[in-house]
């Protein structure tokens, strides 16, 4: 009960953090809305595709691709059952899914740390940050070459699903990292044609609804870094979706104070992905490491800027005074 507890928090913390940015853009577009019935669908309506469709399909999607063998209405089934042949399917395909899950994270985690604007968290991220590019396509094909040859020395009946998983997680990580770029100018472009936009406001809820999936799959992956039972998944993932639709309909400038907790996702995204990695090469890891870890991670930069915007607060006190 304690691990479950745990892997449960684990999972609505990491989704939390991990959509902050989700939730800017959320705010931002839905700032430029005229019509309060198309704000009100994306915010209730909107949620249930939120939870349902994407963070309950996509698990299933995923455990589908890595077992075909389970069949489309299985992987579904894996949503709202826990039955021996489902449960038995999910476990033969762990090892897929955490190769191509932990090379999907630890990009994601290299880009941000190489290729991204960020508030500076530790003093090495300046000097890393300087050499961007280089650094990142860099150590982003060493890792894939250096993994496709432990595959390769590994002694198993069939490293080749191990080197395809790999390779997909490799071409994933691209392909949805260029729809995060075209999801971030079209949202400047909203943003500075203001409520004069030619984009009506059910073209801008269908745009937040596709941003949404594209940003979703980011916390989707890592939540089996914390464990492969689906509707586990679900809740988790589900409950950490409501709250960032509720962070949605905060103040913006609100969300963007939280700038330190995507340093906290980032990092546990970079450890979970390393986590996923192991457990396909066959490593066993204890259960509570991941929720532990991201847990730690995110509450150190919590305090961070806990700390940070106390000593705004006394700075502005000061110069009122004076």
């Amino acid at each position: 009960m304690v691990t479950l507890f745990l892997t449960l928090l684990g999972l609505i913390v990491f989704e939390i953090v991990s959509s902050i940015d989700n939730a800017v853009v959320n705010a931002e577009v839905l700032a430029t809305m005229k019509s309060k019935k198309a704000k009100r669908f994306f915010l209730t309506w909107g949620i249930l595709f939120a939870i349902f469709v994407v963070r309950g399909f996509l698990p299933s999607l995923i455990v589908f691709l890595a077992n075909p063998s389970i069949g489309v209405f299985g992987a579904l089934g894996a949503m709202w059952q826990s039955s021996a042949m489902v449960t038995e399917a999910v476990e033969a395909a762990a090892p897929t899914i955490m190769m191509a899950g932990g090379m999907f994270l630890l990009l994601l985690w290299m880009y941000w740390l190489f290729m991204e604007d960020k508030k500076i968290g530790f003093p090495f991220e300046w000097h890393i940050q300087n050499y961007g590019a280089v650094w990142f396509y860099s150590v982003a094909t060493i890792l894939l070459v250096g993994v496709l040859v432990e595959i390769n020395n590994l002694v198993i009946e069939k490293p080749m699903h191990l080197a395809l998983a790999t390779a997909v997680g490799f071409s994933a990580f691209f392909i949805t990292q260029g729809f995060k770029d075209n999801a971030e100018k079209m949202e400047e472009r909203l943003i500075a044609s203001g409520e004069k936009s030619a984009m009506s406001d059910w073209a801008k809820v269908f745009f937040l609804e596709v941003t949404d999936l594209a940003f979703s799959i980011d916390g989707v992956v890592g939540a089996f870094a914390f464990t492969t039972v689906v509707p586990l998944i679900l809740v988790g993932n589900g409950i950490g979706a409501i709250v960032v639709r509720q962070l949605t309909i905060s103040n913006v400038d609100r969300i963007r104070s939280y700038a330190y907790l995507k340093n906290g996702a980032m990092y546990s995204i970079g450890f979970l992905g390393a986590v996923m990695m192991f457990e396909g090469f066959g490593v066993s890891l204890p259960a509570w490491i991941s929720p532990i870890v991201t847990m730690t991670l995110v509450g150190y930069f919590f305090l961070k800027l806990v700390a940070e915007n106390k000593m705004k607060g006394n700075d502005e006190r000061a110069s009122i005074s004076i």
